[in-house]
C-alpha cells in the first residue's frame, strides 16, 4: 500500500459508552462512497488512545468490513510503550488492517536512539506497511530528519505523517528520504504548502 492522495482520519462515534457500529460503518462507507485513498481508524482523531484494545480492535474489523474492499485501512497505533506498541500492530495485523500509522510514543520523551529503537521493534512485529507518525506538539516528542532517513531504509517503514507545520523539515525530509518515501502533511492549515 502507499500513503497517498487524501486519507482521512476518522472518528470513533460511541454510543452508551460503547463503540456505535452503526455510526462508524456510516462514516465509513461516506468516505469511500467520496472516494478517498484511505482511512485512518484508531488515530489521534479517532480517540484511539481512550479506547480499550479489544474496542480499538472492533472498531478496525468494522472498519474493514464496511469499506468493502473499496479503501484500505490504516490502524492507529499509539501506545506510550514499545510492548503496548507492538502488541497493537499484531493485533491490527491480525484484524486485518491495510497497513500502520505510528506515533511517536507521549510523555516519555525517549532519545533519537530510542525512537529509532521503538520504531524498529514495531517494524520487527509486523510486515503491514507503516508510515510514522511525528506530532510533537501532543506527544511532547520531536523525530528528527537524520532518524526518520535512518527509519525509511527499512522495507515496511514508507512514509511519514509530519505534523510540525515546518514546511523546510517536509524539504529536508524529502531530501534524506528520496522520492518513493511517501510525505503526508499533519497539519491542516500547512497542507497546501506540504503538498507543493
Amino acid at each position: 500500500m502507499k500513503f497517498t492522495g487524501l486519507m482521512t482520519a476518522i472518528v470513533t462515534p460511541m454510543q452508551e459508552g460503547r463503540v456505535d457500529e452503526a455510526g462508524l460503518r456510516e462514516l465509513v462507507r461516506k468516505q469511500v462512497d467520496a472516494g478517498v485513498g484511505g482511512l485512518i481508524v484508531c488515530g489521534s482523531t479517532g480517540e484511539g488512545a481512550t479506547l480499550t484494545e479489544a474496542e480499538q480492535v472492533h472498531a478496525v474489523r468494522l472498519a474493514i468490513e464496511a469499506a468493502g474492499g473499496k479503501s484500505p485501512i490504516v490502524a492507529g497505533v499509539g501506545a506510550r510503550s514499545t510492548a503496548g506498541a507492538v502488541r497493537q500492530a499484531r493485533a491490527f495485523q491480525a484484524a486485518g488492517a491495510s497497513a500502520l500509522l505510528v506515533v511517536t510514543p507521549a510523555y516519555n520523551k525517549p532519545t533519537q536512539a530510542g525512537l529509532d529503537a521503538h520504531f524498529r521493534a514495531v517494524a520487527a512485529a509486523s510486515s503491514l506497511p507503516i508510515c510514522l507518525y511525528n506530532v510533537p506538539s501532543r506527544t511532547g516528542v520531536d523525530l528528527l530528519p537524520p532518524t526518520i532517513k535512518e527509519l525509511s531504509e527499512l522495507p515496511t517503514i514508507v512514509a511519514i505523517k509530519e505534523a510540525t507545520a515546518d514546511l523546510e523539515r517536509a524539504a529536508e525530509i524529502r531530501r534524506l528520504t528520496g522520492p518513493d518515501f511517501g510525505l503526508m502533511s499533519g497539519d491542516d492549515f500547512t497542507s497546501m504548502a506540504f503538498v507543493a
